[in-house]
């Protein structure tokens, strides 16, 4: 019982983590940078998965993925969601290559930080969050994509072609 209670308390913060942190600008302007890595390349797509082919600088996304090295057994590389339009929330995160597809939602994520199970993870209040992978994923090609929607049910899409480290 006690374990549900905490459960859901983790889910209910980090849904409110993930509403509050959207739109956040430091003071100065830019997006608030809590990463202190140095990032792979952050090239960006948006894709409107409503047929939307509207271009307007409102509905950007920024993710940042980062593979370097670190100190942990296993292969994983992180990703940090620095910007996200107003009234989207990130729902669903993907892995498709020829060998392998990964898709978990943001509730799966949340349980792999929990219990340290290959797949997408969000674990501690929703500050880390990222992708574990077996050793026979090394080297593979794939995109890696992440699925917004809003209240109204539109839906938003970032990719990244990468190379699993």
């Amino acid at each position: 019982m006690n374990n549900k209670k905490i459960f859901f308390l983790t889910l209910a913060l980090f849904a409110l983590l993930l509403t509050s942190a959207c739109g956040t600008m430091a003071n100065n302007g830019s997006a608030t940078d809590t990463v202190n890595t140095q990032p792979t390349e952050t090239n960006q797509e948006n894709t409107f998965a409503n047929g939307n082919d509207s271009t307007n600088s409102d509905e950007q996304i920024l993710i940042i993925i980062d593979q370097t090295a670190k100190p942990i057994e296993g292969n994983s590389f992180d990703f940090a969601v620095n910007k996200v339009p107003e009234g989207y929330a990130l729902a669903e995160m993907q892995w498709i290559s020829k060998k392998n597809v990964v898709i978990n939602s943001v509730q799966e994520a949340i349980q792999h930080g929990a219990n340290g199970e290959d797949g997408f993870y969000i674990s501690g209040n929703g500050q880390f969050s990222g992708f574990f992978y077996s050793d026979a994923m090394k080297g593979e090609e794939g995109q890696v994509v992440f699925l917004f929607k809003n209240e109204q049910g539109d839906e938003l899409n970032w990719k990244k072609k990468i190379t699993l480290n």
